[in-house]
This record gives C-alpha cells, sequence and structure tokens, in this order.
C-alpha cells in the first residue's frame, strides 16, 4: 500500500516496514517455498507502485495475478488483517488499470520481436550453438545487412541461412568460412525454438516497449501482465522473452541517473527458468544488463523458490530482499537455507537461519534499502494484504478490459515482405495475401477478429469479412454482445459504489461509535473529577471540623486545670 510517499509492505513487531521507492530501481528478489506467499507479495508491491504512478511488468504463470484487474472480496480474514495493519481508514477493495498480453495470442494482446531486433549474440545464447555455430550466425546477419534482407520472423533466417550456405564460396574471402555442418547446427537448433511457439513470437507488427510505459487517466501506473501459464512449460522461449525485453529496455531508454520513483518495474517469476542451464557468457549478459539498466530508471525483481536459483553475480545486485519460509528436509535444502540467511543483514534479536523455517504462510524476512541505501537488519515482517482480487479474475473482464486498452493494433499478425519473399522471387504486391487484406480493414479488421473470438465462445457461427457489414445479422449480434458487456460493466461500476457507500456508511457508523464513547468516557471523567471534588471538599469540612472540636476540648480543659 502506498502511504505518504512510500511503500508500506508490513508490519514487524508493532513496526511498519517501508520499501522507498527513490530506492527500487536498485532491483530485489523475493524468495520462498511454494505456497508460503510469493505471489502476494509480488502483487502488494505491483499496487503499490501502481499507486505511486509507476508502470509495472509481471509475468503471471499461474494465472492468478490477473485478479488486479477486480476489486478484493471481503472476509472474515480479510478485515482482520485490516485491522492488525491499522490500514481501516485508508483501505478500499479495488482494481488496478490491467493491460494483458500472451505470447500465444490466447489470453491477451500478442508481443512480438523480429529477429533483427533479438540479434546475433542473444538468439545464439539461447539457441546454445557452439561457438563455430555462432561465427556462422554473425555471418547471415552481417550478409543480410549489406544485401538488404530484412530479417522479421523465422522463415525469414531459415531462408537466408540456406541461401548463405548455398554461396558459400561466393562469400569465403569477405566474410569467412561458412561450413554445412554449423549451418545445419544452426536449422536444427530453431526447431525446439519454432515448435515452443517462436513463430508466433517473431513477427510483426513489434512491440513498442514504451507501450508499457503507460499511466491511465488518474496518474495510476499500467500493470502489464503477461500471460505465462503455457509460456513457462517452454523455458527456451521464456528466457528468449525475458533477456530480449531486458535488453531492449536497456538499449532504448535514456541515463536517467537516481529517481524519484523508477520509470518502469518489473516482476519475473519463475526466475530460476531464466538461469536453468545457461551458458556462462549468457548469465554475464544478464548481469551486465541488471547492473546498468538501474541507471535507466528501470527496477527487475526476481521471484523464485531460493537464493540459490540465482547466480551470484545477478544477485549480488538484488538489494531489497523479501524471503519466505525455506523447508530443509534434505542436505542440499539446508545448505539454501543458510545461503538465504547469509545474504541478509543479520539482527541480533534471532538467528536468521532458524526463523527462515519458521515463518508462517504471509510472513517473511524482509531487508530494504533506506533513504541513504544501506540495507536494514532482517526483520520478521506480516506482509500486508492486496487489495485487488486474490483469485483470477473472470474472463469476461478480460476480455472487455482488452477491448479498451488500447492495444488493439497489435492483435493482427502483419507478414510484409522480407527476406523469404525476397529469396523466393516474390514481388512485393505479391505479399501479404489476407493478412495484408486486413490490415487494409484498419480498426474493423481488428473488431472483426474480436467478434470472431466472441462467437466461437458462445457457439455462434464466425462471421466472414463479406456479411461483415452495419445492417448484417453478424453486426447485430456485435451490438447486442457490446450491449451486453456494457450492462456488465454498468453493473460492476454500480457493485463497486455500493460496496464504497456501504464502506463509507461503516467508517461514518464506526465514526459516530467513536464519537460517542468519546463523549461518554469524557462524562465520565468529569463526573469522577466532580465526585473527588466532592470528596475533597467533605474531608476539607470534616477536618475543619475535628480541629474545632480539639480546640474546644483544650480550652475545657484548661478551665479545669485552672479553677
Amino acid at each position: 500500500m502506498y502511504i505518504d510517499g512510500k511503500i508500506y509492505m508490513g508490519l514487524a513487531d508493532g513496526e511498519r516496514v517501508f520499501m522507498q521507492p527513490n530506492m527500487s530501481n536498485r532491483h530485489g528478489l523475493i524468495a520462498g517455498a511454494s505456497g508460503t506467499g510469493k505471489t502476494i507479495t509480488m502483487k502488494a508491491m505491483a499496487e503499490s507502485f501502481s499507486d505511486a504512478g509507476v508502470p509495472v511488468f509481471m509475468c503471471d504463470v499461474k494465472g492468478d495475478v490477473s485478479g488486479l484487474a477486480s476489486p478484493g472480496v471481503a472476509s472474515a480474514g480479510m478485515e482482520k488483517r485490516i485491522d492488525k495493519f491499522g490500514i481501516r481508514d485508508s483501505f478500499t477493495y479495488k482494481q488496478y488499470p490491467v493491460c494483458f498480453w500472451d505470447i500465444y495470442q490466447e489470453s491477451g494482446h500478442p508481443v512480438r520481436a523480429t529477429v533483427s531486433d533479438m540479434g546475433p549474440e542473444i538468439l545464439s545464447r539461447i539457441l546454445g550453438l557452439t561457438p563455430a555455430q555462432e561465427g556462422v550466425l554473425n555471418i547471415v546477419f552481417r550478409i543480410a545487412d549489406d544485401k538488404g534482407l530484412i530479417l522479421v520472423d523465422l522463415k525469414d533466417l531459415r531462408a537466408v541461412v540456406n541461401y548463405v550456405t548455398e554461396h558459400k564460396d561466393e562469400y569465403v574471402t569477405t566474410y569467412g568460412n561458412v561450413s554445412k555442418q554449423s549451418a545445419g547446427g544452426i536449422i536444427r537448433a530453431l526447431l525446439p525454438l519454432e515448435a515452443q511457439g517462436g513463430d508466433l513470437f517473431f513477427g510483426e507488427p513489434v512491440l513498442d516497449i514504451f507501450d508499457w510505459m503507460r499511466t491511465d487517466v488518474y496518474g495510476k501506473g499500467m500493470v502489464n501482465i503477461l500471460h505465462s501459464v503455457k509460456l513457462v512449460q517452454n523455458p527456451t522461449l521464456y528466457a528468449s522473452f525475458l533477456l530480449w525485453m531486458m535488453s531492449e529496455l536497456f538499449e532504448r531508454l535514456p541515463e536517467a541517473g537516481d529517481l524519484e520513483k523508477p520509470k518502469l518495474v518489473f516482476f519475473f517469476d519463475e526466475a530460476h527458468m531464466l538461469f536453468a542451464d545457461a551458458p556462462k557468457v549468457l548469465v554475464q549478459k544478464i548481469e551486465q544488463v541488471v547492473k546498468l539498466i538501474r541507471s535507466k530508471g528501470v527496477g527487475i525483481y526476481f521471484v523464485t523458490q531460493s537464493p540459490g536459483d540465482i547466480p551470484d553475480g545477478v544477485l549480488a545486485q538484488l538489494s531489497n530482499r523479501v524471503q519466505h519460509a525455506l523447508r530443509a528436509y534434505t542436505p542440499s535444502e539446508q545448505k539454501a537455507v543458510r545461503a538465504a540467511a547469509q545474504s541478509m543483514r543479520p539482527n541480533p534479536k534471532f538467528e536468521t537461519e532458524d526463523v527462515i523455517m519458521e515463518l508462517g504462510v504471509g510472513e517473511a524476512l524482509t531487508s530494504f534499502l533506506d533513504e541513504n541505501g544501506v540495507p536494514t537488519m532482517a526483520q520478521r515482517t506480516s506482509i500486508i494484504c492486496p487489495q485487488s482480487l486474490m483469485a483470477p479474475t473472470d474472463e469476461d473482464t478480460r476480455r472487455l478490459l482488452m477491448t479498451r486498452d488500447g492495444m488493439a493494433k497489435y492483435d493482427k499478425s502483419v507478414d510484409n515482405y522480407s527476406a523469404y519473399e525476397d529469396l523466393m522471387g516474390l514481388e512485393p504486391e505479391e505479399v501479404g495475401g489476407e493478412e495484408q487484406a486486413d490490415m487494409e480493414y484498419g480498426q474493423q479488421a481488428s473488431e472483426y477478429d474480436q467478434w470472431n473470438a466472441v462467437n466461437a465462445k458462445y457457439g455462434s457461427n464466425v462471421a466472414s469479412e463479406q456479411d461483415y457489414s452495419d445492417e448484417s445479422p453478424v453486426k447485430r449480434r456485435q451490438r447486442e454482445w457490446e450491449a451486453q458487456q456494457r450492462a456488465k460493466a454498468e453493473a460492476t461500476e454500480s457493485a463497486q459504489r455500493e460496496r464504497e457507500e456501504e464502506a463509507l456508511r461503516k467508517k461514518q457508523e464506526r465514526e459516530e461509535e467513536a464519537a460517542r464513547k468519546k463523549k461518554e468516557k469524557e462524562e465520565a471523567a468529569a463526573a469522577k473529577k466532580k465526585e473527588k471534588a466532592a470528596e475533597r471538599r467533605q474531608a476539607q469540612i470534616e477536618r475543619q471540623l475535628i480541629n474545632t472540636g480539639m480546640q474546644v476540648l483544650k480550652r475545657g480543659l484548661f478551665k479545669t486545670l485552672f479553677k
């Protein structure tokens, strides 16, 4: 929760624990065993960054991060946590501005890059090429540049590799030797990448990375969610995407120096996939990007089970730490717990290693940089609860948001004239086919695709382009469906208003009850004070009476003695 210009992360020994926005681009780590609360921590951080006006990118590997698009639901447990964290007056269940993305184009807008954007260096690392094969790939890219062959998708790359192999004798004196074995190795390495969905990732239109750096009309940072449930099952493509994205940001963003808050924050879930069996040169590349991208105003947060999943060179750059529970049933797990404990600044109040194994769900050891960039001591912290839905959002909400987020320009792929068509001897006017015709439709084509998806979902006949006119039954069904969606949106907004009004009413009742109790307390205190004053006056009268009586007795005694 974003409070007073700081990110409220939870309570430790009754004291609030904050993360400083101006230190958030020093990167971070969220670690812990499965089911210990890493996703909740990630969502709570993302909400705070969005409230602070910082755009966010998140990998949704289980599908539940999408709940950021819907308001949370009240429950007895949530109400207890709200009171526990002392946020009753500022907490509201609410949704956040969300934009959905999906490389497989099923649960979000497509994310695409070109082969040229990826470049021979990154592509070689991802494909696991040998030094000889990497040299040949560099030659292929160089010849493509010199001949004006545009490398967009994998079929372009395959076509240029075959072309260079066939004409290798012509280029040997200019570029070097190209062996058929190395060229064949490159082609073979492309097969698993293509099978994992590389044919969907490489293409056009290319994602403009600045479309992730947006805020809504209220100044809240856009939360970009990459649907990764299917993607994480294909680690080569997942690693390709993450490495390309970091490199793209590093190359395109200007130097920013120290900022009051980051320009953009990334959360990479299942981060160990980026480093699993990665060659040393790839790890060095990632370490370099992580180290230098801080000065561009970008914060990167890796989410994984154990700090040991992250190479030491990268781990050393992650200054903001949240360590959830780890279990140690085997010698290797015990070693991981010791490594996690040693990576945090010790606290003399407890043994870090013991506490890591004792933490419950929703608890974590935290160590954030203070305003001066100094790591705080490890603190046993109860992590604050999110304000959005903890479960996945419903499909209708997802589809509705996708029609309103302004990113429909990426929904239709375009097969423009590139290296493959050039080498096949095709003319530019012969290229494009149905895709090019759809591009001429412009926005109408995008709406047509969305309506086809709706028809497919509800079992109606899929529309043809000829039937897509203002007076057609298809268009009429679309208008009916859009009216239904608007009604749902209005119902959701109405329900949200009712929840807010109910929350306001309860707040007013609480304030009135607090005022009544305060008044009763003040009246009781006044009555007690009045009673004590009366008692003091009575005591004073009694003392005066006693003194008077004593004086009378004394006078009587003197008279008796001196008669």
